[in-house]
């Protein structure tokens, strides 16, 4: 069992399970948005781009799981993008939570000058709602609080899956 989990991340299969969790989520994200038509704001923006980073490193990790290199990028990019996430689903949610004229989101993304994404790709990075407004509650909790549960999620399953690969083998 030992030795299963610890080659976990050797494996296509899981990584491209991580990346396709991840699609999932992104594909729900944009149902919310051309579906029900649920306006993102940018901290929807923002989210939504760190779920790229796991879809990136799950793609990343599948690539070659057996070049450490490689695994050690995807684990890298796999942390950023799972921590990064919470905390913006956090901050998302004391917008929401605690609404104030003096602590409010921006109107439009802060790419960089060279990178003007929500330029590029409007449809999908272009923000058009207000971060405050809870406009979506499943089972009492709104969206970012769902992506607190998500980021969470990813969170552990990473500590998990590292830890693991860490472990001494068996002799």
């Amino acid at each position: 069992m030992q030795s299963t989990l610890k080659n976990l991340s050797k494996k296509r299969g899981p990584w491209l399970l991580l990346a396709a969790s991840a699609l999932v989520l992104e594909l729900c994200a944009l149902f919310f948005q051309y579906v029900l038509k649920l306006d993102p704001c940018v901290m929807c923006v923002y989210e939504r781009i760190t779920m790229f980073g796991i879809i990136f490193t799950g793609l990343l990790g599948a690539s070659a799981p057996h070049n450490i290199i490689v695994r050690l990028s995807a684990f890298l990019c796999w942390a950023i993008s799972a921590v990064w996430g919470l905390l913006l689903a956090i901050e998302h949610t004391n917008y929401q939570i605690n609404p104030s004229p003096f602590a409010t989101c921006d109107f439009l993304p802060n790419f960089p000058s060279w990178a003007p994404l929500h330029e590029w790709l409007p449809w999908l990075l272009y923000p058009t709602g207000e971060c405050s407004d809870i406009v979506w509650r499943f089972l009492g909790y709104s969206m970012p609080q769902w992506l607190i549960v998500s980021f969470a999620i990813y969170c552990a399953i990473f500590v998990f899956v590292a830890v693991t690969a860490l472990l001494p083998t068996k002799k």
